[in-house]
């Protein structure tokens, strides 16, 4: 459910912070921004970086010279339709539609909970093939309120059986017969396999990246009994640190670290809210990748509009057990056998274990689904911006464009 989310990676990285050593921003614990007017979104005077952990070495620079692999992202792309969908409960969601206007329907759902939608996305189809849907979900991103400017109302009925209620109306709303691809990643995952058992007849065709199923285990792993410490115990101390050094009662807090993040983060006080949110998306994002980007997690940190609702949502979900019941998703993968499901998966995702992958897999197999697609991707992590996963997830999404044409085609 998690994760990461990376908004437009490659604008964040191609930003030049030229006054500020990104390394030296990490040890001293700030760094003055410079945003991009074209963005549009709010920034902090500084990003806080107090309780971010320093990134690994990467003495072969893969952050800015990264392996070559034989698929690369589609070129970029312009969407032809943009629109606000009032979807009730106060919110409006943001979407935008390119491609193909005849093609095969496909949509992407992004990860967090909360960590929005970039243009990038679009890049995963082909645009002469499908016809792409991209928006922000309840309280991120462009929709309407966003968690940075209304936080009591971004939260009003947002748990996960209206986001699925929201994608079956925003496919009603664009006149689309059925999802001919419903690609999601981290929590986005989760949310296409929600989606897809609840609308089993809507969907032909699953691509997930970073699966995550919300069982309580792996809840628990990533934010509650130091399941990563094995992987990155700075990281995970950090995590801890923050609620230590702010804590009134760790003898308690320590216990639910979760719920400890949730009280700061509905702080009255702007700046405790703030400081909560950079601990906790900092964590996350210092795990979420093979090579760390100082760049991207400065930027994260800097932007309200991207770091409140990663944090918040994120949290919100986390402590509502994604607002299912406990093993919901794989108790009901027989609903979904008919489907073509394709995964894509880092060997190296300390996010979102691989077992959870090899789970929904098995249990496809065992449920009698013709065609579940697994690959484990060496070297790579869980961000769908790792070059390993994005060649992993656009082969994934040509070969499953064919399987498609021809059933089109019978």
């Amino acid at each position: 459910a998690v994760s990461i989310f990376e908004k437009e990676l490659q604008f964040w990285s191609s930003m030049k912070l030229s006054a500020v050593d990104p390394v030296k921003a990490l040890l001293t614990g700030f760094v003055i921004l410079i945003m991009s007017s074209s963005t549009g979104a709010k920034a902090f005077s500084v990003a806080n970086l107090n309780y971010v952990s320093p990134p690994a070495s990467d003495a072969a620079a893969q952050i800015t010279n990264p392996v070559k692999y034989p698929r690369d992202l589609y070129p970029e792309i312009e969407p032809y339709e943009e629109g606000m969908l009032d979807v009730g409960d106060g919110h409006q969601l943001a979407y935008d539609v390119s491609g193909n206007p005849n093609g095969i329907p496909a949509i992407f759902l992004h990860g967090g909970p909360g960590a929005g939608v970039s243009p990038r996305v679009r890049r995963f189809f082909d645009p002469a093939i499908y016809n792409i849907v991209i928006f922000d979900q309840r309280g991120s991103g462009k929709s309407i309120p966003n968690a940075s400017d209304d936080l009591e109302k971004s939260l009003v009925e947002n748990t996960t059986p209206k986001l699925v209620e929201d994608i079956d109306k925003l496919r009603r709303h664009l006149k689309i017969d059925r999802w001919g691809l419903v690609l999601g990643g981290s929590w986005g995952s989760t949310l296409a396999l929600a989606y897809a058992e609840t609308y089993p007849e809507d969907v032909e065709s699953l691509l997930l990246r970073g699966v995550f199923l919300f069982g309580p285990d792996e809840v628990d792993y990533l934010f509650c009994n130091g399941g990563t410490y094995g992987q990155n115990p700075q990281a995970w101390e950090t995590y801890c640190q923050y609620i230590q050094d702010t804590s009134q009662d760790w003898d308690r807090e320590q216990k639910n670290l979760l719920g400890a993040y949730w009280e700061r983060l509905q702080s009255k006080d702007p700046s405790v809210r703030e400081a909560a949110a950079s601990a906790f998306v900092g964590y996350e994002l210092s795990i979420s990748k093979a090579y760390i980007d100082p760049a991207v997690i400065e930027e994260y940190l800097g932007t309200p509009s991207i770091l409140i609702p990663f944090a918040v949502m994120e949290v919100h979900y986390m402590l509502n057990a994604g607002f299912m019941r406990r093993g919901q998703l794989l108790d009901c993968v027989d609903r979904i056998k008919h489907l073509k499901v394709a995964i894509c998966h880092g060997r190296a995702d300390y996010v979102c274990q691989p077992q959870a992958a090899w789970r929904l897999h098995q249990a496809l197999k065992k449920v009698g689904c013709k065609y579940v697609d697994l690959e484990f991707v060496s070297g790579a992590g869980h961000s769908d911006s790792e070059p390993g996963l994005v060649d992993a997830m656009v082969r994934a999404s040509d070969k499953l464009a064919i399987e498609l044409a021809k059933m089109r085609t019978k």
